[in-house]
Order: C-alpha cells, then sequence, then structure tokens
C-alpha cells in the first residue's frame, strides 16, 4: 500500500460510526517517567474519557529518520516469552511492544514478522469455515507494517509463502476467497496457471513487498488518513466483536516520517478499553496516514527503557507472547 502509486479501487470496507470522539483526546507528556530518551523520542499519557467509560492509553512518537535509533523485532520458535523477557534477551532496547496474533495451543505467530529482511513469520491463509461451511475455507490476505532500509513506513496486504524470499502485497484489499482447498501456494501444482487466492502471480496487482523490519496483525484501521477498517476482508473479528472494548495494541505513521504507537488499557476498573473504531478515531486525530490493529487484550504490553505503559489486562500480569517489535538506540544497535 505504498502512497505513493497506492490505487483505491472498489472497497468494501467496515466503517464504524466513532461517536463519542468528535472531540480530540488531551494527552500529557510524559517523558520524564521513562528517561533516557533520544530527543526524537516522545511519550504521551492520557485518561480523559473518549465516552462515558473510564478510559487510560499511552502513545510513543518516534522519527523514522533519526538514525540514532532503529527498528527491529524478534521471535521464538514453538514457545513464548513476556515483553519482560524479550527486553533481557535483546540487551534493554528502548522499546518493546507486543505485535502478532498467535496460537496458544502451538505457540506460533499468525502473522508475519520479518527481522533483518529475513521472513520469520508468516500468515496463515487459510481459516476453516463454521458450521454447515466445517468443510470450506476462507483464505484472506493478512496485514503488517513495515519499515524499508531507506526508513519509509508502509502498510500493506501481504502473501506470504514459506518458499519465497520476499512476500506479495496486494494493491486494493480483497474479499477472502472462499473454497475447500485448505492452502494455496506459489507451488500449487493442480492449478494452472500458479494460483494465488483467484490472481496469477503474474498479476500486477501484485509486488514483492521488500522491507527491512515488518510485524503483521490486523485489521487495517486508516488508509490515506481515513477510517477504512478491513475487518471483513481481514476475518479477523466476528459479529458484534468489532464494538467490543478491549484493550488494544496499534501502530501507524503519519506523512511527514512519524512512526506512532498506541497502547489502550482496559478491563479494570479505572480503563474499559476501546473498540476498534474508537481505536482507529485516536490514531486520525494524532495524524496517522495509515494505522494497523495489532494483537490486543490480555497480550497488550509496551515497555519504554523496561518500564511498564499500560497496565497488562491478565491477572499473572504480562502476557507471554511469540513475538515483539522494538526500538534500539544507536549503541544498541551497533552490538
Amino acid at each position: 500500500m505504498k502512497i505513493w502509486f497506492k490505487r483505491i479501487i472498489n472497497y468494501s470496507l467496515l466503517i464504524i460510526n466513532c461517536s463519542g470522539l468528535n472531540a480530540q483526546v488531551k494527552w500529557v507528556n510524559v517523558d520524564s517517567l521513562y528517561q533516557p530518551l533520544p530527543s526524537s523520542v516522545h511519550v504521551y499519557f492520557t485518561k480523559e474519557p473518549i465516552d462515558t467509560a473510564p478510559f487510560r492509553a499511552f502513545y510513543l512518537i518516534a522519527d523514522l529518520k533519526d538514525k540514532k535509533i532503529s527498528f527491529t523485532a524478534d521471535t521464538t520458535l514453538g514457545r513464548r516469552l513476556t515483553p519482560a523477557h524479550f527486553y533481557q534477551k535483546n540487551d534493554q532496547p528502548l522499546v518493546v511492544v507486543n505485535c502478532t496474533f498467535f496460537s496458544f495451543q502451538t505457540n506460533q505467530n499468525l502473522n508475519v514478522v520479518i527481522k533483518d529482511g529475513k521472513l520469520v513469520g508468516y500468515n496463515i491463509h487459510s481459516i476453516p469455515g463454521r458450521g454447515k461451511d466445517t468443510l470450506t475455507y476462507k483464505h484472506p490476505f493478512g496485514s503488517a507494517i513495515g519499515i524499508s532500509k531507506k526508513r519509509w513506513a508502509d502498510i500493506a496486504w501481504l502473501y506470504t509463502d514459506s518458499a519465497k524470499k520476499h512476500p506479495y502485497e496486494i494493491t486494493e484489499v480483497r474479499e477472502p476467497v472462499k473454497d475447500s482447498v485448505i492452502n494455496h501456494s506459489f507451488q500449487d501444482v493442480a492449478l494452472k496457471p500458479p494460483f494465488l487466492f483467484g490472481m496469477d502471480v503474474s498479476d500486477s496487482r501484485l509486488y514483492k513487498w521488500k522491507t527491512k523490519t515488518a510485524v503483521g496483525g490486523g485489521p487495517v484501521l486508516l488508509q490515506n488518513g481515513e477510517i477504512k477498517i478491513t475487518n471483513n476482508e481481514e476475518v479477523k473479528f466476528v459479529g458484534k466483536a468489532i464494538n467490543d472494548k478491549h484493550p488494544r495494541t496499534a501502530m501507524g505513521y503519519t506523512k511527514d516520517g512519524k512512526l506512532i504507537i498506541l497502547m489502550v488499557e482496559g478491563r479494570n476498573s479505572v480503563a474499559h478499553g476501546a473498540t476498534l473504531g474508537q481505536e482507529a478515531q485516536i490514531l486520525k486525530d494524532l495524524g496517522c496516514w495509515e494505522a494497523l490493529n495489532l494483537d490486543g487484550g490480555g497480550s497488550s504490553c509496551m515497555l519504554v527503557n523496561g518500564k511498564e505503559t499500560i497496565k497488562p489486562s491478565d491477572a499473572t500480569g504480562q502476557r507471554a507472547v511469540p513475538a515483539v517489535f522494538m526500538i534500539l538506540t544507536r549503541s544498541k544497535a551497533t552490538k
């Protein structure tokens, strides 16, 4: 979805009414609580209600062009770690934040992870049907946020294949294909020509997505600075769950090259959380051009210099996750 060539063609999009967010939230700078911070990184907090319910949230803003900081990801194989464990494992980075959805049964990422330009996590593209459709599958394109070597941010819908070096992006969101095939791939010999969820791999709408760092989630929340939530196309939340309030993790970027990480606290007496629509509206008000929802609920956690921002909602504290997004200072990045 690169902003210099992205085409908006026949979107089938879910746009949620964000009543209670007509006025922008007032934020307070809390840099002093998380020092030392580079001059290009700032942390803000609010407890101002966005409707009638208690509300707490933080956001971190970082200048993508500042070469004194770098952006990366880390993941595990067949196990999960808390953000605090990732913090120690990676020599205490400046920022650690949860990102991908995952399987509790296998500890597997369900979304793409790219570290140092290499695919280390893959989108799960086949979702089994329910009820009378139990023998059918939906095949969505999952979304991700990436940062290139030249420090440009981008949000895209991707197809990933372990046989390919790079993921492929599509330039407009698509309704998921529904069929009885468990998985499609570039190597699918049963279909001629090579088939990719209804698209030939030579289709002009498919591009190699080359980026240095990326983490997946979904759905996309903002496109071209406007709220356009692609939940139906990405098959993330079912029914009225999109309007439920939960802790949230989200990431977006501004047109002038700032990365924004939003953390919404929830499921406690002082913070009820936010709906997807409310989350999207906050990110729009913060100036994001594109933005992406990441895994939330009990997984939501961001550490800045090892200190928690929101309070995790799980009774046991930080939830173990298989992957995190990180910001490093220059001294940590060169080790």
